[in-house]
């Protein structure tokens, strides 16, 4: 690995490296703040944030104000990039196919099995590279924001014990049923509809093997992305049949950027600090 940004924050510091991925088979970047207690030497609880299309590493770094209420709850958080990238990478015109927007899952259609398989990064390679070379315990949550909120959600139903928590702003909650999520899973998965199901949230919630972990979700009703891309309703139907727990906030006047995101993250971090330090 290779540390190519530091910056002191909040009494601990904000950092930035890079690495070579054997799930996506290119370079990766990923931010970690590690609070003063990690600096020190005391293994913390870790949250992984997913962030959303067209992002890198560094929009939650610099935009959320996350880092001071992970130093107040001495929380570190892992925050990896969106896809992999570089000139051997696939690539669409469009702003959500291809780079920097990776959709968290395993596509399995040429071009993109080659190098998008950002499920198996999230889920398997990042958190083992962080937990053997930081002071991290094996605490985790997850959260993100929109197209990283339907990762979380995913990724936390299908992997029942791997994290503590989970929470999402402003998350695709049914791909399948929208143009975004559309569009990605066909080129991405293929036209089997079947497939789909597997990084759907409705879906998800919908299996009696999914992870049952209590659900919180904040959304803007001002958010213009909410009726075409987003419609939580889906996903409040599917927990209402199913009872699974969930906490569906809409937030009124708020839209889809990172002004929504900084006026709840400390909620939010509260939230994951509360189920990483309990017994």
């Amino acid at each position: 690995m290779q540390k190519i940004e530091s910056h002191a924050s909040f009494g601990g510091r904000q950092e930035v490296w890079q690495h070579d991925s054997s799930s996506t088979g290119t370079p990766m970047k990923f931010g970690i703040y590690l609070p003063l207690q990690a600096l020190a030497g005391e293994k913390c609880p870790v949250l992984y944030w997913l962030s959303g299309l067209t992002c890198t590493e560094q929009n939650f770094i610099t935009k959320a104000g996350a880092q001071a209420y992970a130093a107040q709850h001495g929380m570190v958080i892992v925050v990896p990039d969106t896809s992999p990238r570089g000139e051997a990478v696939p690539n669409d015109e469009g702003y959500d196919l291809g780079q920097g927007a990776g959709f968290y899952l395993n596509a399995t259609c040429a071009p993109w099995d080659r190098h998008f398989r950002m499920y198996d990064y999230i889920v398997d390679e990042l958190p083992a590279l962080v937990e053997a070379n930081f002071p991290v315990n094996d605490a985790r949550a997850i959260s993100g924001h929109s197209m990283g909120g339907h990762g979380a959600l995913t990724i936390a139903l299908k992997n029942p014990g791997r994290y503590r928590s989970v929470s999402a702003f402003s998350p695709i909650v049914a791909p399948s049923q929208a143009p975004w999520g559309q569009k990605a899973f066909q080129a991405y998965l293929g036209d089997d509809r079947e497939t789909w199901k597997a990084y759907d949230s409705v879906e998800l919630v919908q299996n009696a093997l999914a992870a049952r972990l209590p659900l919180l979700v904040d959304q803007g009703d001002a958010d213009e992305f909410l009726q075409g891309q987003l419609k939580p309703e889906l996903l409040k139907a599917a927990c209402e049949k199913m009872g699974h727990p969930l906490t569906l906030r809409l937030q009124p006047g708020y839209d889809h950027s990172y002004y929504f995101i900084a006026s709840f993250i400390g909620e939010h971090i509260a939230h994951h600090a509360r189920a990483l330090k309990a017994l």
